[in-house]
């Protein structure tokens, strides 16, 4: 343990990399789509997937923290992207009570075309409304779904959350899977379940070499061969190799398959006109994109493992997003003139 947590001091030291999830692959599609010849017939596809998995949340159309409902093209917004620990398998077992594997918030400024991603390790300490106290933040999907896992984040960040993208395991796969496998350098040697929970079914070496899309989850889920911190570099290894392989020529011919495989798990309250004003917003110029993450420490409680935020670093992060939102710190917030 106390290995696990100096290797992740001296990792946040040593880089200001932070944890960038695969699930962003779908405004990339769209944008390739927007420049290539058979763009309508994308553009038609990617329309109808969007609006198979547009889910409207029990709360309606607007953050318990804005005062009216916000349109991308003319308001900064703020998106909640959770990767859940689900499958076909697994919702046969437990139905929906099922844990968000990652979190990351995007907050989008479109004056600058900035964009803030904050990593939000798995197992913060925090309050979750839906059970009247202090859990692992994973918890809140479990004991509520999407919109206790939003109410949750909301109170935590003190920041609306405007939209929400979720996705699953399956859809990961099929992604990778679609693209042909991702080729990419495995920085440690493990032994992995599968999927379908199988113990020991993945294993793989260290080193460059192609993977599948069973290997790749395994390599961008696997929590047992170093820190949580070092699980988010992996994340961003496999995310990149799967941007990389998106954006070449070679797959301009998979994107009618790529479009199908990311709908296929995908839920959202962004509309398909939603997700085209976001994307023209940040088309047209140099992405400025700022990394980060919710500062903390490991701490065992009553004998279980928690990540527990830095109430300082939190202030800080709290007033950052604030700011590029431009929104004001209270229960109703109000855009900043």
């Amino acid at each position: 343990m106390k290995a696990n947590l100096r290797q992740e001091r001296n990792g946040n030291n040593r880089s200001k990399k932070r944890r960038i999830l695969w699930f962003i692959v779908f405004p990339l599609i769209l944008m390739i789509a927007g420049g290539i010849g058979y763009s309508s017939y994308l553009y038609s596809k990617a329309k109808a997937v969007a609006n198979d998995a547009f889910t409207e949340l029990n709360r309606g159309d607007k953050s318990k923290k804005r005062e009216k409902t916000v349109q991308p093209l003319k308001d900064n917004v703020s998106i909640l992207i959770m990767g859940v620990d689900e499958s076909e398998k697994r919702k046969k077992e437990y139905g929906e009570a099922v844990r968000t594997d990652a979190l990351l918030l995007a907050t989008i400024n479109k004056s600058d075309k900035s964009i803030k991603l904050l990593s939000i390790p798995r197992d913060s300490y925090v309050y979750i409304p839906s059970r009247k106290k202090k859990d692992k933040i994973n918890h809140a999907h479990v004991f509520g779904g999407v919109d206790s896992t939003i109410t949750t984040v909301e109170d935590f960040l003190d920041v609306p959350i405007d939209y929400y993208v979720k996705f699953n395991f399956e859809s990961f796969m099929k992604i990778v899977n679609t693209l042909g496998g991702i080729d990419m350098n495995v920085p440690v040697a493990f032994t992995e379940q599968n999927s379908s929970d199988q113990a020991k079914a993945i294993h793989l070496e260290k080193g460059y070499q192609h993977l599948n899309g069973e290997q790749a989850l395994a390599l961008a889920r696997t929590r047992h061969i170093d820190s949580d911190y070092m699980r988010g570099q992996r994340q961003q290894l496999v995310l990149e190799a799967i941007a990389k392989k998106a954006l070449s020529v070679e797959s301009v011919s998979k994107l009618g398959k790529l479009i199908d495989a990311v709908g296929t798990n995908m839920k959202t309250n962004l509309t398909f006109d939603d997700m085209m004003a976001i994307t023209k917003n940040m088309m047209g110029t140099q992405l400025n994109m700022e990394k980060t993450q919710v500062k903390g420490e490991d701490k065992y409680i009553d004998g279980v493992y928690y990540y527990v935020p830095d109430p300082k670093e939190l202030e800080k992060t709290i007033t950052s997003l604030q700011e590029h939102l431009g929104v004001s710190g209270s229960t109703e917030h109000k855009t900043i003139q």
